[in-house]
């Protein structure tokens, strides 16, 4: 029911700036809230930032706490991650996700690679 693509990845230096975007199609309840989550090289993949579905709530990972800011456009179906002072160690795919109202995260995306050069 839900198709989800992400943009935006790429080549950047430290320090650097990125944002990532994931246009969503199918049924709005189904995706309630959205989320980010990245898995690096043999790693395992970790979360990263949510939204509701009316952006009046946020949550993110300590790590990227401060830097990174997860937003939505309901009109364009479309959730962004802004990624400011980029890190090496934050070098990864990134993934978008999506999950209705009391639901796990259930829709993903393809994932758009992000490397952090140092």
């Amino acid at each position: 029911q839900v198709v989800l693509v992400e943009s935006g990845g790429g080549l950047v230096q430290a320090g650097g700036t990125l944002r990532l975007a994931c246009a969503a199609s199918g049924p709005t309840y189904s995706t309630a809230a959205m989320g980010w989550f990245r898995q690096a090289p043999g790693k395992e993949r970790e979360f990263v930032a949510t939204i509701s579905w009316n952006g009046g709530s946020t949550s993110y990972a300590e790590s990227v706490k401060g830097r990174f800011t997860i937003s939505r456009n309901n009109a364009k179906n479309t959730v962004y991650l802004q990624m400011n002072s980029l890190l090496p160690e934050d070098t990864a795919v990134y993934y978008c996700a999506a999950r209705a109202f009391g639901a796990e995260y259930k829709y993903w995306g393809q994932g758009t690679q992000v490397t952090v050069s140092s």
